[in-house]
């Protein structure tokens, strides 16, 4: 480190013989110390952990805030659905008089109270366009370009025109810490007739209440959490919501007798099996809720927790969508077959006519689109070493919040990167100081 700290120039000018193309219009940055994509819960946890660290570093984030995805990407109704001890970054408690379950609003000024507090300023309407290690020079190449944003719309695109290179900037650093998170982009199936349907067509990320589609059908497609809770939303405000069930589903009650779900099955932990502990909620499940599958909603053969630790596949904490289904408001429907003007054909031979739909499809990783590497991550954009040990490669690579835990997995992994990368930074500054008249150009954050 001590070499790069006094050899900036010399870096820079053997960069700039290589890439004389792009050194014409292109900005170039040495960060001293890591730089963090992604100003997320995951990558505000980072950042705060580097700050207790003594580390600085820098943030990139291709929105205009931070938390773009509950910012932006959230109905209005949405609630933490976990109880609160478990959502906390580390630490940094909610306020005391915060209910047990935040709402969406109160997990955003809590997000931006951890901001104010650690005095963290990402850098916004920055987006990576690549990033990869040059292995010449043993450090982390990531080119960013200034994105636009109009208004609430959550689409972010870049200059088009062509060779414009003028809003570049390429930042050369030790470390990355990959923050983008499990749901960077929205993920939107493909159905045969699509284009043919006419109607309204959105994802569950633009849904924000179901008030304009008071009277209209609406088929919700997708089962998870976001799924019953817009079809929740949608029939309290005297819509007719069809869900679509393409696949099994786990539907657990949100408290037993007063207690998070969540939190008995973590104290089950401590005494049994992962296995017993699954087959105890099962029960639960069937003396709380009934029969879940004579109303089309089929178990999967593998208990909640195990297809939560082996697939990543969430089970869904009843809100009130199960008895709106017992009762005849939410109907569920199976797989889609293929969508036609202003109808759509169903697997077993069902034809109803639609008025809107929502995809309730989930999002995916987008790390594979500009992160330069296949040895850590794997291609659908997550660590290829599960829980607890996908949080760092090779290199000075890190990555947080890949965790299929939610925010408290997130927090697991901010905490070891802060404290490695801590350790690492504080040997070798221990070993010499670099002169005061280093001329560098250093835009870390501390």
């Amino acid at each position: 480190m001590e070499k790069l700290l006094n050899n900036n120039t010399t870096l820079s000018k053997t960069t700039s013989a290589n890439h004389q193309d792009h050194f014409s219009t292109r900005r170039c940055v040495w960060v001293n110390g890591p730089v963090i994509i992604g100003a997320g819960p995951s990558g505000l946890a980072v950042a705060a952990g580097l700050k207790q660290q003594g580390v600085p570093y820098i943030m990139l984030e291709r929105s205009n805030c931070i938390a773009s995805l509950w910012q932006t990407r959230t109905y209005h109704r949405l609630k933490l659905h976990l109880p609160k001890q478990f959502c906390q970054l580390p630490n940094f408690p909610f306020p005391k008089h915060y209910p047990q379950y935040p709402s969406k609003d109160q997990f955003i000024t809590y997000l931006e109270s951890y901001v104010k507090h650690y005095k963290i300023k990402p850098q916004f309407n920055e987006s990576v366009q690549s990033a990869h290690y040059d292995e010449t020079c043993g450090l982390w190449r990531i080119i960013t370009k200034k994105t636009t944003q109009s208004g609430d719309k959550t689409d972010f695109w870049i200059s088009d025109k062509i060779g414009d290179k003028n809003d570049e900037v390429e930042y050369i650093c030790r470390w990355i810490v990959v923050a983008t998170g499990e749901n960077a982009e929205k993920n939107v199936p493909k159905f045969f007739g699509f284009h043919e349907f006419g109607g309204d067509i959105i994802h569950a990320c633009d849904y924000k209440c179901g008030e304009k589609y008071r009277g209209k059908k609406v088929l919700v497609v997708g089962c998870g959490n976001s799924g019953m809770e817009v079809s929740l939303d949608l029939s309290n405000h005297d819509a007719t919501p069809l869900l679509c069930v393409r696949s099994s589903v786990h539907i657990l009650p949100k408290e037993v007798l007063g207690k998070s779900t969540f939190e008995l099955a973590m104290s089950l932990l401590r005494w049994f099996k992962l296995t017993t502990v699954d087959k105890i909620l099962l029960i639960l499940a069937r003396i709380l809720l009934g029969n879940t599958e004579k109303y089309g909603l089929k178990r999967p053969e593998m208990g909640p927790l195990e297809l939560k630790n082996k697939e990543g596949k969430t089970p869904v904490l009843d809100l009130g969508t199960f008895e709106k289904i017992k009762s005849g408001k939410i109907k569920v429907v199976p797989g889609i077959k293929r969508f036609s003007k202003g109808k759509v054909d169903f697997v077993d031979g069902q034809i109803l006519e639609i008025d809107s739909v929502v995809l309730a499809t989930g999002y995916r990783s987008n790390v594979p689109s500009w992160l330069k590497e296949s040895e850590f991550f794997s291609k659908n954009g997550f660590p290829k070493a599960p829980f607890p040990n996908g949080w760092k490669g090779n290199a000075g690579l890190y990555a947080a919040g890949f965790t299929r835990r939610g925010l408290s997995g997130a927090s697991e992994d901010a905490i070891r990167i802060a404290e490695d990368i801590g350790r690492i930074w504080k040997q070798e500054t221990k070993q010499r100081k670099p002169p005061a008249a280093c001329h560098r150009r250093c835009i870390s954050q501390f």
